[in-house]
């Protein structure tokens, strides 16, 4: 049975492949004649950088309050699945319960899954996190949650959030 519906979701799932040319959204910029930029234009805040950009302390920042094995595990955190199905089976059901999505399950969910909170949903993002670290590497990975996530106040990405809060470029966070 389990077998059959590894199947059934696995032949659903998108091509990770698509993650390597994504174009993530980002404002438009609108420079003066002399190259200042004079304004952005757009919902959203982002400003795309690439892994070797982001600070040392940044990134361990982010594992270690999302995902302090995300470099030994392969998508799934079974040990964090497991609390997250204690914490259900306590409160019966009828809550929301924190925890057992790895950063990787998060880049599975923001690119491809919504966020319906139902078993269906989380075995596909768990099937499509297992997949995505067979195709890809930990570092592309990481970039694209970096990237993609949002911090609140239209910032998008850890670019835009170290602009937005600390008033600084992200190469100025230490």
């Amino acid at each position: 049975v389990v077998g059959a519906m590894v199947y059934a979701v696995n032949a659903r799932l998108p091509d990770v492949q698509a993650l390597r040319t994504i174009e993530l959204q980002e404002p438009m910029y609108v420079y003066a004649r002399d190259g200042r930029l004079i304004g952005l234009f757009g919902e959203m805040r982002r400003y795309p950088v690439r892994i070797q950009q982001v600070p040392l302390r940044v990134k361990q920042a982010f594992l270690a309050a999302e995902d302090a094995n995300f470099y030994e595990h392969g998508g799934v955190d079974f040990t964090g699945v497991a609390r997250a199905l204690w914490l259900l089976a306590k409160t019966g059901g009828q809550e929301r319960v924190p925890g057992g999505s790895t950063i990787t399950q998060q880049v599975a969910k923001q690119f491809f899954l919504s966020s319906e909170y139902s078993f269906r949903r989380k075995f596909a993002e768990m099937l499509l996190a297992m997949k995505m670290e067979r195709e890809l590497s930990k570092d592309e990975i990481f970039e694209l949650y970096l990237n993609k996530s949002f911090f609140g106040n239209r910032a998008y990405g850890v670019a835009a959030a170290a602009e937005y809060y600390y008033g600084k470029t992200l190469d100025q966070l230490s």
